[in-house]
């Protein structure tokens, strides 16, 4: 039986995440999705489409399925899994709504912890939405930051709003924070659902992501406290020393450290060894050779709040 995939829906309060919902949910696709949507959601699907039921789930005109839950996730998510086991509804994938004002890590790590959950759910990736009419003052606040770090894709909102250089910069400011994520425009809530599903952003695998680039990106004058750090050699790594400088990484700054990612190159190996991880989660595995012309360089993203950047460069450089 195959995993079914999940999408963590993030953003800053009124960024669209419900109208984003609303178009999932009513657009005639040929998928069959379920949606769980908090009850404390801005102008909320539940109340709109579902009533006043503390847990109820409803299966709408296209196939797709509503679900409005009062508890916890994991008891959410069996509630789901027992209903399509019974029969009783139908659906291949799960959209889950952060509320505005949610660290999308817990919910994320849900996917990580329990067993079941694991074997049933595979999480696909997170995406932020940022509304970029409100986006300055959204980003004062840490944990819009943190949304923004923790994502897979970034879908801009309510560009319309804002003029094609306070775009631009918008567009810096995401980049300097999140390197990983590509960052799209979302129109009234509708966007190719490419942009959303089959994401893999969990995967272990060699993508680093699809808006990476080795590239620099200016930092002016910013004030965030997420920000992206890269690290990269040339130079073979021996696993022991690498294994003891993540094991500090992560003793030290996993609190700290919302995603990372890397394709390293180990001395004596011949395959190329990639890791990822949330927070204190993280994984390793070997991927395939590195291929005769290509460059064996180790690189490493971090997506960070406030990390002694110079400390741990010269750990690395120390490897």
């Amino acid at each position: 039986m195959n995993p079914i995939p999940v999408t963590i829906l993030s953003g800053f309060l009124g960024a669209g995440k419900t109208t984003l919902l609303r178009y999932l949910l009513r657009a005639e696709h040929g998928l069959k999705l379920a949606v769980i949507e908090n009850e404390f959601a801005e102008t909320g699907i539940d109340t709109e489409l579902l009533g006043d039921d503390a847990v109820q789930v409803l299966t709408l005109a296209n196939g797709c399925v509503c679900c409005s839950i009062n508890s916890d996730l994991t008891k959410g998510l069996r509630f789901l899994l027992q209903r399509r086991d019974s029969g009783a509804i139908a659906f291949d994938r799960l959209v889950i709504e952060c509320t505005g004002l949610a660290d999308p890590a817990p919910v994320a790590q849900t996917f990580f912890l329990e067993e079941d959950i694991r074997e049933r759910y595979l999480l696909d990736g997170i995406v932020t939405l940022v509304d970029a009419a409100h986006a300055e003052e959204h980003l004062k606040q840490t944990i819009a930051q943190a949304q923004v770090g923790f994502a897979d894709r970034l879908l801009v909102s309510k560009t319309d709003l804002v003029s094609a250089e306070a775009f631009e910069a918008l567009g810096e400011r995401l980049r300097r924070i999140n390197r990983r994520a590509p960052v799209r425009v979302v129109k009234q809530g509708e966007i190719d659902l490419a942009e959303l599903l089959d994401i893999r952003g969990f995967n272990l695998n060699t993508d680093l992501g699809a808006g990476f680039s080795l590239r620099p990106v200016a930092q002016g004058n910013s004030a965030d406290r997420i920000t992206s750090m890269v690290l990269r050699t040339n130079k073979a790594l021996n696993i022991d020393a690498l294994s003891a400088f993540m094991n500090q990484l992560l003793e030290d700054h996993g609190r700290q450290l919302l995603r990372y990612k890397g394709v390293l190159n180990i001395e004596g190996d011949p395959r190329r060894l990639v890791f990822q991880g949330v927070l204190k989660l993280y994984g390793f595995d070997w991927d395939r050779e590195w291929a005769a012309d290509e460059a064996r360089e180790s690189v490493m993203v971090f997506i960070a709040d406030e990390l002694p950047e110079q400390a741990i460069r010269e750990a690395f450089e120390a490897l």
